[in-house]
């Protein structure tokens, strides 16, 4: 899994613009749950509490409301993987249970790399900033959860859902995290698009938490 940003950004974005161009777009509201309006020309998507206009065949992005940040039309990254995932992905309902980035069907070839790159990132970024998360997931409109010392849960997209659990850590212990997610995102998203939802989601949060 290459994590290089330039890799993330900017190469994937021209390899997948024409194949985003070629989409035929009821098929892939169908298939990924998204609504599509053919006098707007747009796909009508809520990402992170956030709604957009996802404009075809040019890709576009377009808030639909005024708000702090829109992770949609601010990061290239978040871009890319809205992209991959109406040309590639599928939605299906969970049933209701999470599983852990290794519990994921490639999870544990890349576990380290994602340890690292996000799970890490996130402990040492709120573990012992309860108030700055709480900022951000108030703004997304995140539930709270017990597990933990503070969690809450939220929806990437509508029921694509994701938990943040955190562990302030002690004077023996650094603080410490989990990411989970529900079931149906295997179906949704490929091993790299997980690295780039981890990225992602993070970002955000730290850019609501200040």
């Amino acid at each position: 899994m290459n994590y290089d940003k330039d890799n993330k950004e900017k190469r994937p974005l021209l390899h997948y613009k024409p194949l985003y161009e070629a989409l035929d777009p009821d098929e892939a509201s169908a298939r990924c749950g998204v609504a599509y309006n053919r006098d707007k020309k747009a796909f009508a998507l809520r990402f992170m509490g956030r709604d957009y206009s996802i404009g075809f065949p040019e890709f576009s992005v377009s808030p639909d409301s005024e708000a702090k940040f829109h992770p949609l039309a601010e990061l290239p990254a978040a871009q890319l993987l809205i992209m991959r995932y109406l040309i590639e992905g599928r939605y299906v309902e969970s049933k209701g249970g999470f599983l852990t980035f290794r519990e994921m069907p490639w999870g544990e070839v890349y576990k380290a790399q994602f340890d690292g790159r996000c799970i890490k990132r996130l402990a040492f970024g709120f573990g012992g900033k309860p108030e700055a998360l709480k900022k951000a997931m108030d703004e997304i409109g995140a539930s709270p959860l017990k597990t933990g010392d503070f969690s809450y849960e939220f929806e990437l997209l509508p029921g694509l859902k994701m938990q943040f659990i955190l562990w302030r850590g002690d004077e023996e212990f650094p603080p410490s995290s989990q990411i989970l997610f529900s079931d149906n995102f295997p179906l949704a998203f490929s091993a790299e698009d997980m690295a780039v939802i981890g990225d992602v989601t993070i970002t955000t949060v730290k850019a609501l938490s200040v």
